[in-house]
């Protein structure tokens, strides 16, 4: 099995590209099941999760060619419903392809979804909702077998808390449902704006009618285009915090800042200096690290997924940091491997309290999910020693070629 070995205490100094999200491509991956049409779909990451996906639209019948520059996505002899466990139990956005199936077929068998370790990430929002638009549905040996007999019919749906997955599941269903859809409590990430622009270049009509309402006119017919994912602002975010655990100097290229407003700003409190272009930003880490307090929350708050980053960097803070999780129930399984490499936090229920001060030892380690194996990472690039971070295939699932990008920056790291 894999693992990455890091030389540590080394500045991250040079330029990095942003891949393209994961968090955006897997929705609209999905959604081309509604199409038979040939989509090209450009800056798709080369990440673990994304080969699942379309691993699992070739099981379904997808034909998808791949090469360096784009992915052709044909799904003119598509007809299969069925998504098998083997394909979905690792990764969660396998569910995403009911919503589609359910569309274009009126039937739909799927696996209950995989993925990171992280909380219970129940799909009952997804059902729930999807039975509105007139689906039936039940849950036999581990499967969703759902059907809508009559198809899909427009109704008003009001969440019943935020979801990004079921805001993502019922915007493809409803796209294709007869009459109009109008969905509230809607999540707002901008990974769901990036699949409602991909729909819409489709030829769907959803639009945004106010901050978390979403209204969308069912189509028959879409037509063939060629569509670009954003940038993956997590892998942002993580190469930030790199920068400034390290008090290093990078340039991030290929990102919108106003994405990650929420993050750069609660950078600059801790005392990173950030200068912001259009398309581009850079920072430099400042030897002196401010304690904060955090709260996790749904986009524009401060997203989960960089909760473990943060943490390795408050580590390093002058006093006692706070950060409450408010997102998943089970998101604090760093923090053991952390306090292995000298750290100084501790858990009450969903808030984890970190002491500071803390000069991190290297260590062998062990990764829990995809999002605490790259903490492990930044807090290793601290060190003076070498340390090893075993099971690193949940970080193959999100971050295309980390080892790489941090070795041209400087960062002493190879995988064994």
């Amino acid at each position: 099995m894999q693992k990455l070995e890091i030389f540590g205490s080394k500045k991250l100094k040079g330029q990095i590209k942003i891949s393209g999200s994961k968090n955006a491509a897997l929705p609209i991956l999905a959604a081309t099941l509604l199409t038979n049409k040939k989509i090209i779909i450009k800056n798709l990451p080369n990440v673990s999760d994304i080969k699942t996906m379309i691993t699992l639209l070739q099981s379904l019948g997808s034909r998808i060619t791949t090469n360096k520059s784009q992915t052709i996505v044909d799904n003119s002899k598509q007809k299969k419903k069925f998504a098998s466990y083997n394909l979905v139990k690792t990764m969660r956005a396998g569910i995403l392809v009911l919503g589609p199936l359910l569309a274009k077929f009126g039937f739909a068998k799927v696996s209950l979804p995989g993925g990171c370790a992280i909380g219970t990430r129940p799909i009952d929002i997804h059902l729930k909702s999807l039975s509105k638009l007139g689906v039936k549905y039940k849950i036999d040996q581990g499967y969703v077998i759902a059907e809508a007999p009559k198809g899909l019919k427009g109704n008003k749906i009001r969440f019943a808390k935020i979801s990004v997955g079921a805001t993502e599941n019922l915007i493809i269903a409803a796209s294709f449902a007869k009459g109009t859809t109008i969905l509230s409590n809607c999540a707002i990430e901008p990974e769901i704006k990036d699949l409602v622009n991909f729909l819409n270049k489709m030829g769907c009509k959803i639009e945004w009618i106010s901050t978390r309402k979403i209204k969308i006119i069912g189509v028959s017919k879409l037509k063939e285009i060629s569509y670009t994912i954003m940038f993956d602002r997590i892998e942002a975010g993580t190469y930030l915090i790199a920068a400034a655990i390290t008090q290093g100097n990078l340039i991030l290229q290929n990102i919108i800042p106003k994405v990650i407003k929420t993050e750069i700003e609660i950078l600059k409190k801790i005392g990173s200096k950030i200068l912001v272009k259009k398309n581009w930003l850079q920072i430099k880490g400042n030897k002196k690290i401010r304690n904060i307090k955090i709260k996790t929350a749904p986009y524009p708050g401060f997203p989960t997924d960089l909760q473990a980053q943060i943490m390795v960097l408050l580590c390093k803070s002058n006093k006692k940091s706070i950060i409450q999780e408010n997102i998943f129930e089970n998101r604090f399984m760093h923090v053991a491997e952390l306090n292995r490499m000298g750290a100084k936090i501790s858990i009450d229920g969903n808030k984890a309290i970190i002491k500071g001060n803390t000069n991190f030892q290297s260590a062998e380690l062990m990764a829990t999910d995809l999002r605490a194996s790259v903490s492990l990472i930044l807090a290793a690039l601290t060190t003076q020693g070498k340390s090893v971070i075993n099971r690193i295939y949940h970080l193959d699932r999100g971050y295309e070629n980390i080892e790489k990008k941090l070795k041209k920056v400087g960062a002493k790291i190879k995988r064994v």
